[in-house]
């Protein structure tokens, strides 16, 4: 499988998760430039490569045209009024109005196995290491467009965080056991989710106390704007395809009928969250 790592030099996080993965992994030049920077290959891993541009992430629109890649991950800040200390990781896409990059009302693909995985490496990373940050999923939000799953991994939620080397180190760490994971093996089972707040408190119970792996979320916040189209995009755009789609049920607020219905006429099961972790 091919993988892009990309780094974007106006992000501070991004530039401290590289010099981290330089770091503890060696990379070297592969003889080619992509945006004025040389492209680096994992040398273990000649499907893996680092490429560097002066671009925001979140803009880098239908980047899948210009590097060919199976997983994009995308290494980058996190930022948040709260100044909650974060390591996160989330897909992306828009649910309506496209105010931070990307297309309204489009979604990119979520990598579901992938998102579990690096949940579940971040929970790990940060006991291991006795970090004082926050390991999370966020749920789908802001660009770039693209045709290709993606992953974004962040450090929240500040400058200081952002800089912060031993964050970084925690991140590439949790990078470096994404690329070696096989997700054939695991038996997960896929879904989208729906409800709760943007840091899915019940999601990340789902992803790491059961064999459930959820790609695109779909935040109590937006919920009120989505129609059956969007519920049918977020499902025919995580990967695998779900086999259900999971409820946050008190994080649906008023729109808990609204989105049973929609899911009965698209015929996916669907569970409620808070039901599936009382039995484990």
């Amino acid at each position: 499988m091919k993988v892009a790592i990309i780094i974007t030099t106006p992000d501070f996080a991004g530039l401290n998760i590289k010099d981290n993965l330089l770091e503890i992994c060696s990379f070297s030049e592969t003889g080619e430039d992509y945006a004025g920077y040389h492209i680096l290959k994992k040398d273990d891993a000649n499907r893996v490569m680092l490429y560097t541009t002066d671009d925001k992430c979140i803009f880098l629109e239908n980047l899948h045209d210009k590097i060919d890649a199976d997983l994009f991950i995308m290494p980058t800040i996190h930022r948040s009024e709260s100044g909650k200390r974060t390591l996160s990781c989330h897909t992306q896409g828009n649910w309506d109005k496209a105010d931070l990059g990307g297309v309204p009302k489009n979604l990119s693909i979520a990598p579901a196995f992938y998102l579990k995985k690096a949940i579940e490496s971040l929970v790990s990373v940060q006991k291991e290491m006795g970090l004082d940050y926050e390991p999370t999923l966020e749920c789908t939000h802001h660009g770039p467009q693209l045709e290709a799953p993606t992953l974004f991994i962040e450090i929240g939620s500040s400058e200081k965080e952002w800089k912060d080397k031993a964050a970084g180190k925690a991140i590439a760490k949790v990078i470096l056991e994404l690329l070696d994971f096989q997700p054939k093996k695991t038996g997960w089972k896929s879904a989208i989710g729906i409800g709760g707040p943007h840091y899915c408190n019940t999601f990340n119970k789902i992803m790491l106390r059961t064999d459930i792996a959820i790609g695109h979320i779909c935040p109590k916040y937006m919920v009120e704007s989505i129609d059956k189209n969007m519920i049918m995009q977020a499902i025919e755009k995580t990967q695998p395809m779900p086999e259900l789609a999971m409820l946050d049920w008190k994080g649906l607020g008023g729109c808990k009928e609204k989105i049973k219905l929609i899911l009965e006429d698209i015929g996916i099961a669907y569970e409620k969250a808070e039901k599936i972790l009382k039995r484990v």
